[in-house]
């Protein structure tokens, strides 16, 4: 049996607060509500006098703000005064099992450890460990570089997705430390539900975790020998950024004389991340639909059927479209104004689409939208809606259509993107806005 470190996992030495309140410390990953100012004051008002995690992070939202550099100074110095002044308790060499309930009544399940960035890569088609499954935009990079550059603390919102449905992994976890206390739980703040962690630091609880990645390792090997054993869910560019950052520290290291042993050792070569099962039932994959102005709508869905082998059908209204789209894998819902301002007009797109649909879809709209583009006539632009709702309102306005995507099967994740490389941006969303990882255990960087 290969030993958990074989396979890119370390056990962490994680720091969390003295005497923990979860409603105060935790708060919710910052690339969510980059357009809603009110969220995140809501979040300031909730942690206000208190040490938290609001303190140690740049949202979003304030990511082209005027004063962007003073408030990564202070999220620095804060991290510093927390180090120095007692705020945390003393490090736990330990993995956390923990059970998120979400205002949705749904409860997720995961476990909180660290990866070594040597084992994930997230350009196409890489054979690594860890790969990613959406594009990762390069220019994304380099302003995250400026805040994970020598700052004192990490603290995780990136995801990772396991391929295991035997649940060996984060459900047999769960069932070897859910007889002992938590070390933490409680409520989140803004409608982020409850969460609970349980310390997993035993020789035997350890054991059973590498147990169970060599037995997943095994039932994911290819016949190459790789095995795509994690991919990224959330936090793609948080987790690319990590790397980014440690391949230019490690040149230093390298340059002054490390040598392999010390490079291991660096805490910069980790990433702190959450692992969760995909066949989770509390984890949810929700299709992100597309909406395109001022193009031939008539003629893209012309193109689609005869690029995706495809067969076009009328549909009765809003409701028959959007049920037949959610009954399928492998369909796609048209809603538009006939001649771009007249009759309102439903069709489905059925096609015999084995991976995932928006692998397909994607790279056959950007391509008629670019040759369209080329015309001449007014630039057809794409938009990128959450909800069928109002994708299909959007869909009745002149010269637009809405387009449903079917639901993301997770059956043929993994396979889809060990066989296709990283999915179009904009694939998916796991669950909605409020379930998304909270931030709260922290881990000591530089």
């Amino acid at each position: 049996m290969k030993k958990i470190e074989d396979f890119g996992i370390r056990v962490p030495e994680i720091l969390l607060p003295k005497n923990i309140d979860v409603a105060s410390w935790s708060v919710i990953a910052c690339d969510q509500y980059t357009q809603d100012l009110d969220y995140w004051k809501r979040a300031e008002a909730a942690a206000s006098g208190k040490p938290s995690t609001l303190n140690l992070i740049l949202p979003e939202v304030y990511l082209n703000s005027p004063d962007k550099a003073q408030r990564i100074e202070k999220i620095r110095k804060t991290m510093k005064e927390y180090i120095e002044g007692g705020v945390f308790d003393s490090p736990r060499k330990s993995m956390i099992y923990i059970e998120r309930k979400t205002a949705f009544g749904r409860t997720r399940r995961g476990l909180v450890t660290q990866i070594d960035l040597e084992t994930y890569e997230w350009k196409p088609f890489s054979k690594a460990n860890i790969r990613a499954t959406e594009a990762t935009i390069v220019e994304r990079i380099p302003p995250r570089m400026e805040i994970r550059r020598g700052a004192p603390l990490e603290l995780p919102h990136i995801m990772l997705l396991v391929n295991d449905k035997d649940d060996v992994l984060i459900g047999g976890t769960g069932k070897a430390v859910r007889g002992k206390a938590p070390i933490y739980s409680g409520e989140l703040m803004c409608n982020g539900g409850s969460i609970s962690g349980w310390a997993v630091e035993s020789e035997a609880e350890i054991t059973g975790v590498t147990e169970a990645v060599n037995k997943i390792a095994e039932t994911n090997r290819a016949a190459d020998g790789s095995t795509f054993l994690f991919a990224v869910g959330d936090g793609n560019h948080s987790l690319a950024t990590a790397k980014a950052v440690w391949d230019e520290y490690k040149e230093k290291l390298i340059a002054g004389g490390a040598d392999e042993a010390a490079l291991k050792e660096c805490p910069v070569r980790y990433a702190l991340v959450e692992i969760v099962n995909i066949y989770d039932t509390g984890l949810t994959f929700e299709p992100i639909h597309r909406v395109i102005f001022d193009c031939d709508v008539e003629g893209l869905i012309k193109s689609l059927a005869e690029k995706l082998g495809g067969s076009v059908s009328d549909m009765a209204g809003s409701a028959e479209l959007e049920a037949a789209v959610k009954a399928s894998h492998a369909d796609f819902g048209f809603a538009y104004r006939e001649g771009g301002s007249g009759a309102q007009k439903y069709k489905l797109l059925k096609t015999g689409i084995k991976e995932l649909a928006v692998a397909r879809l994607q790279p056959e709209i950007d391509d008629f939208l670019k040759a369209a583009a080329g015309t001449g006539a007014a630039k057809p632009e794409i938009d990128y809606i959450h909800g069928s709702e109002e994708t299909l309102k959007l869909g009745e306005r002149d010269n637009a259509v809405g387009i449903l995507l079917p639901p993301i099967a997770k059956d043929s994740f993994f396979e889809t993107i060990n066989g296709r490389g990283p999915l179009p941006r904009k694939s998916f969303s796991m669950g909605e806005a409020d379930e998304k990882r909270f931030y709260l255990e922290c881990r000591k960087l530089f």
